[in-house]
């Protein structure tokens, strides 16, 4: 009876789980091969070790853009067999995927007609400006002729991207596909949203057989022969269009990738193993990074996440404000310029607010999902606030606040209105919509808000980290408003930010915990569950110093640190999971607006310890590449972290942590009405002996510079500036 009881339970919380969390990314089996991935501008295309799309389970495979799927299989086969991996490798700057293969034994009526390992297969890949272009190459390393047939099997079903995802639907457009010519096979879907999408495949040189979705070569290599066979897939393309010759686009590629990092800091350490992930890093970025009408925006990450996301953006950008506030300028005039003007239940949208998540598939057309422009975030407004006023401090930009100021103000009145439905000086969320994102913090799974019984939060819900941020916004804006002569308003905004820490502190703070409750319910009931989002309080800065000083060290603590980094939620509380999504799991970037909330309050041996554990995990990581979250288990001797299947990477946030953790250490600070860069009581961890900073900019100066570790304290040396501008240590909090 029991046992029929306890399966009746697990039944309906199933049932309630699924019905709460609408847009769960499902994991249904193992990944059989590695996956891979690329991205240019709004088209990315996930690739299977062999550098197959749809041939092995468990991946997200496809060329995507603009969240549609427009190519769901291309498959090499070698006399319909899989040829052998041999190894498969990304460019160091992501510009290409090169795999190499071989063949396996053929067999032709029985008799051995290629011996292993004669063919050496070179498949290199890269998208470029909607295609992605495949050379093969193929060389007979035997001793006697190769005859072979080498055939690529391909198909496409024009999926949304929530499809891939799992999301259902009832009806569909109508697909088909045509040989164009000898060289070309052609797919068109006409969706229920009266869009047209188009896939061309071309092939060169033509294939000795070619159907609608197979197209075979066959070859004959003699001993040594190279051969190079050539495939572009591209995405609603004119029929006029042809693609570039591989190579000349390949180079054009590169050039423009290398052009899109000038300007920005370079970094270079004693380490080499951190300089190897801070590369992987700067590359990731650099890929992530697309060209808007309003300028370059980082997208959230691959493969869910490959769009404009207003949190993501904002946060990553905070993170490389000093190394590249361009990347801030972009985030900013994008984001000001998709801000809500109208009242749409269903998008969660309100006047002034940011945007959260913007998609262009067919099922956000047809609102089958809610994101065509969504809005559905509480955080994403203040946190807009606080870029524009981080941002300006950086830089100086008098001309940019000044165009960003109504947007600004827009935004400061959803705070104080709508941000706020009861009044009771706290922002809020509930969502508009069942369609909707049930919790809209960062954390927003549908069971990452709750009380220390377990049971979910409900009503009107009051994040602790998201009054920090608007605490931060209105100090910040309140000195820009100082700098355009705006007096009166500066002097209301600094007001109601020091009102805010207070009524913050009486509402918040848990004497018990000895840290600050997770969130007040629509009942104003605190959540008293130990989590990470008191560490982004000190990111804010709000929290008097001695309570500070608590926080800092529970989050220290091994309820609380795995030794791999900060866990979302500590161990012990009702819902910790470290297998979960928020639920006591390991994310970078929630780690890395810790350390620079450490770093704020003078916690720097807290900043070391912290920076050693991710980059020890960072070790770990496929291609030195931190993830967008992984598993919160105990670190363990000789074992590395245990990774979390479906977590994105690249993703931008945990790719910019490498440089934010790198800030807190040195203690960065940018004063650019004085012309002056400070380093606030600089502490390199112990892994780190010397750092150099190349054309580390300041307005229109740039200073190299170089730090080194003698024991616990740093020297500066400055190697090289241009123009005016001073940089200094300042040992004080």
């Amino acid at each position: 009876m029991a046992a029929e009881v306890l399966s009746h339970i697990m039944t309906v919380r199933a049932v309630e789980w699924v019905s709460e969390s609408p847009f769960y990314i499902p994991m249904t089996g193992p990944a059989a091969r590695p996956r891979r991935s690329l991205k240019h501008d709004d088209t990315f295309i996930v690739l299977d070790c062999h550098g197959d799309i749809g041939a092995s389970a468990g991946g997200p495979d496809g060329l995507f853009n603009a969240d549609t799927r427009y190519l769901a299989r291309l498959e090499l086969l070698l006399d319909e067999l899989q040829p052998l991996l041999l190894g498969s490798n990304l460019r160091d700057d992501n510009s290409a995927l090169t795999v190499d293969l071989t063949n396996p034994d053929i067999y032709r009526d029985g008799r051995l007609v290629l011996q292993k390992d004669m063919l050496h297969i070179v498949r290199t890949i890269f998208l470029w400006r909607g295609t992605a272009y495949q050379r093969i190459g193929v060389q007979n390393h035997g001793d006697l002729p190769a005859s072979f047939d080498l055939t690529l099997l391909f198909d496409n079903d024009f999926a949304d991207l929530f499809e891939v995802r799992g999301e259902k639907r009832a009806r569909r457009g109508i697909g088909s596909s045509e040989l164009l010519g000898p060289s070309d096979v052609g797919f068109e879907y006409y969706g229920l949203d009266g869009k047209t999408r188009t896939t061309t495949l071309h092939f060169d040189p033509w294939p000795t057989r070619l159907a609608v979705n197979a197209a075979t070569y066959h070859l004959d290599l003699a001993p040594q022969q190279v051969s190079s066979l050539f495939v572009a897939a591209s995405c609603n393309k004119s029929a006029a269009f042809k693609p570039a010759w591989f190579f000349r686009g390949l180079l054009a590629h590169r050039r423009e990738m290398r052009r899109s990092t000038v300007g920005a800091a370079s970094i270079e350490t004693s380490n080499n193993i951190l300089n190897e992930v801070l590369c992987r890093s700067m590359a990731d970025l650099n890929i992530l990074m697309t060209d808007t009408p309003q300028g370059r925006y980082p997208y959230a990450g691959i493969p869910w996440y490959s769009t404009t996301f207003g949190r993501d953006g904002i946060i990553t950008a905070i993170q490389m404000l000093w190394i590249d506030p361009r990347v801030a300028c972009g985030v900013l005039k994008r984001l000001a310029f998709y801000q809500a003007k109208t009242v749409d239940p269903l998008a969660d949208a309100e006047p002034g607010k940011i945007l959260h998540e913007m998609r262009g598939g067919e099922m956000a057309s047809l609102r089958e999902v809610p994101f065509a422009q969504y809005y559905g975030s509480v955080d994403a407004t203040p946190l807009f606030v606080l870029l524009a006023g981080l941002y300006f401090e950086r830089t100086g930009d008098n001309e940019t606040l000044v165009e960003l100021w109504p947007s600004i103000e827009a935004a400061l009145r959803w705070i104080d209105g709508a941000g706020d439905p009861d009044r009771d000086g706290f922002v809020e969320y509930q969502r508009a919509s069942e369609q909707g994102l049930a919790n809209q913090g960062w954390k927003d799974s549908y069971d990452a808000i709750f009380h220390a019984d377990g049971r979910l939060a409900e009503g009107y819900i009051a994040l602790a980290e998201v009054q920090g941020y608007v605490f931060a916004a209105k100090q910040l804006a309140a000195r820009c408003a100082a700098r355009l002569d705006k007096i009166d308003m500066a002097q209301k905004l600094e007001a109601e930010a020091q009102r805010l820490a207070e009524r913050f502190e009486e509402a918040f703070w848990c004497e018990e915990l000895g840290t600050y409750a997770l969130a007040l319910d629509g009942a104003k009931q605190p959540c008293l569950v130990r989590t990470s989002n008191a560490g982004q309080l000190l990111f804010s800065g709000m929290v008097r110093e001695d309570r500070a000083r608590m926080v800092a060290a529970d989050l220290m603590r091994p309820h609380f640190f795995s030794g791999w980094g900060i866990r979302t939620v500590a161990i012990g509380e009702a819902r910790y999971n470290p297998m979960s999504y928020h639920n006591g799991s390991i994310w970078p970037h929630d780690n890395a607006l810790i350390a620079l909330g450490l770093a704020g309050y003078g916690f720097k041996h807290s900043v070391a310890h912290l920076f050693k554990a991710l980059f020890d995990a960072a070790t770990y990581m496929d291609l030195r590449r931190l993830p967008e979250l992984f598993c919160g288990f105990r670190r363990e001797k000789r074992r590395g972290p245990t990774l979390y299947p479906v977590a994105c990477a690249p993703q931008a946030w945990a790719s910019a942590t490498p440089f934010t953790l790198l800030e807190a250490a040195l203690g960065l600070e940018f004063d650019a009405q004085r012309g002056e860069i400070r380093l606030r009581n600089p502490r390199l961890p112990v892994f780190l002996n010397e750092v150099v900073l190349r054309d580390l900019q300041l307005g229109p100066s740039s200073v190299d510079l170089r730090v080194r570790r003698h024991g616990d304290e740093v020297s500066l040396e400055v190697l090289r500036t241009r123009g005016q501008i001073q940089v200094s240590i300042v040992l004080a909090h």
